[in-house]
């Protein structure tokens, strides 16, 4: 059970919203008939504002709404478990799924967050729950969400990282090859992270990393250092990907060796390849965006929704940052083909919509095509209406970038939860988490849950990038 030891208390200005902002809410239930003959509802909420900045007068628009699917004889069809079962009966890079689950609660005197000076949240943290008696005990009245800590995984492979690349590295073994290329920012967790998993097993990686080497190692990109071998490749060749990940490919293989490409490894089989001779060079999309890199999130999907986790039956209102958007993806079709009431809420970070939808389409099209999923997703007007609710960031700018304040934020979060967050990727999914906690999600008994991505070690790189607000935390008195 949970315990009331592990629970602090403190005041924090968390989210900084404009007087003018306006919040719609309509729901919406789509019922879905699984194989194994389950019913479930995406209890949906729409019509929510968000903002382009403090100064912003027009509030921008965004609608929360699950998948449009229709229960025909020729619409979606579930896997349910014993697809899953099949599907996920494979090695992996973790020895198990398993993940802890802590929770955040918000028990305030004043939740106005329409009013600047008046945005101050009393926060307390419990990480030691028992679900799902922590679940069925919760006080609805007082807003909270939890949070599932896969930055607790490992040191440096954590987050969605070690989730995506569970099922890649396997696969890469089975097929004997030799070196890895693989791309990313200049700190880039996932290129640190194929770094590490590929020393560990005698794998060469081979790292391109966008922009000029920094001044200073730091952080992820003094891991993908030390580890692999890292390659800076300038912003409008970076631009190119697919061309530069082939060029480097090419390169590492040489006259005597091969290219390796996952869409040809799982068209042709699965089983264990024999050694040959010369490198054989595979390579792995940026932010492992490749349709094998969906069953990390899958397995995961299926770990928490145990009975003794989150369950099959609640409304889970699943929120997670987006970079290449293949996390959101993952867990979205973890829920579909398990025919869970789950929604996945992913705040866009790195691109714009119309890219993510592009992303959605592809990842489903592959993984349809690759693993025989029992899907009906083929049709544009399913897979055009998407199984990922996208999101604006609550306070846009362009990627990469930090609004003043955010470090602090970071800071005090860190300090009275013991959960670290970086202004990048989290802080954005912490942010959009607590927004519906508290318009009121969980008075409808659904439960917001935020998968921690990890990632925290770029916080080096961006107390290089922004001394300022860095040096700002020395001076900070409480």
């Amino acid at each position: 059970m949970a315990t009331a030891g592990s629970v602090s208390t403190f005041t924090t200005t968390l989210l900084n919203l404009p007087p003018n902002v306006s919040y719609l809410f309509r729901s919406r239930g789509t019922l879905i008939q699984t194989e194994i003959g389950a019913s479930a509802y995406f209890l949906t909420t729409t019509k929510l504002r968000l903002l382009h900045s403090k100064t912003t007068v027009a509030a921008l628009e965004n609608e929360f709404s699950s998948a449009k699917f229709t229960d025909t004889s020729q619409g979606v069809r579930f896997g349910g478990e014993e697809f899953l079962t099949r599907l996920l009966a494979r090695r992996w890079t973790l020895a198990n799924p398993d993940t802890k689950i802590s929770k955040v609660m918000f028990s305030a005197t004043d939740t106005n967050i329409h009013d600047f000076s008046a945005s101050h949240l009393f926060l307390g943290v419990d990480t030691d729950i028992c679900m799902p008696n922590d679940v069925l005990g919760t006080d609805y009245s007082n807003q909270s969400f939890y949070i599932v800590r896969d930055d607790l995984l490992h040191p440096l492979i954590n987050g969605n990282k070690a989730r995506k690349l569970d099922g890649v590295l396997p696969l890469i073994e089975d097929n004997s090859v030799t070196d890895v290329v693989t791309c990313g920012g200049c700190q880039s967790a996932h290129a640190a992270a194929t770094a590490v998993l590929c020393a560990e097993r005698g794998l060469r990686s081979h790292l391109l990393l966008r922009g000029e080497q920094p001044e200073f190692l730091t952080g992820y990109n003094l891991m993908s250092t030390i580890y692999g071998n890292v390659t800076y490749v300038p912003r409008s060749i970076y631009a190119n990907r697919e061309k530069v990940l082939k060029s480097q490919a090419d390169l590492v293989a040489g006259n005597s060796g091969s290219v390796l490409w996952f869409d040809d490894i799982l068209s042709t089989s699965l089983g264990k390849q024999p050694r040959s001779h010369g490198r054989r060079v595979i390579v792995i999309n940026e932010g492992a965006g490749d349709a094998i890199a969906l069953l990390g999130l899958i397995r995961l999907v299926k770990y928490l929704s145990q009975d003794h986790l989150l369950g099959k039956h609640r409304v889970i209102k699943f929120v997670v940052d987006a970079g290449t958007g293949t996390t959101a993806i993952g867990l979205s079709l973890g829920a579909l083909c398990l025919g869970l009431p789950w929604e996945v809420t992913a705040v866009m970070l790195a691109d714009r919509i119309d890219g993510y939808k592009r992303q959605e389409k592809r990842l489903i099209s592959e993984f349809r095509k690759h693993f025989d999923v029992p899907l009906d997703l083929g049709r544009d007007e399913e897979v055009n209406g998407g199984i990922v609710n996208w999101v604006e960031r609550l306070r846009q700018r362009k990627f990469g970038n930090v609004l003043d304040g955010e470090v602090e934020t970071c800071r005090q979060i860190a300090q009275k939860t013991g959960i670290l967050v970086d202004p990048i990727y989290t802080l954005a999914a912490w942010e959009m988490a607590a927004f519906l906690s508290q318009k009121g999600v969980n008075a409808n008994g659904d439960l917001v849950v935020l998968l921690h991505t990890g990632g925290t070690l770029g916080l080096f790189g961006l107390a290089q990038r922004y001394k300022s607000y860095f040096n700002d935390l020395k001076n900070f008195v409480p």
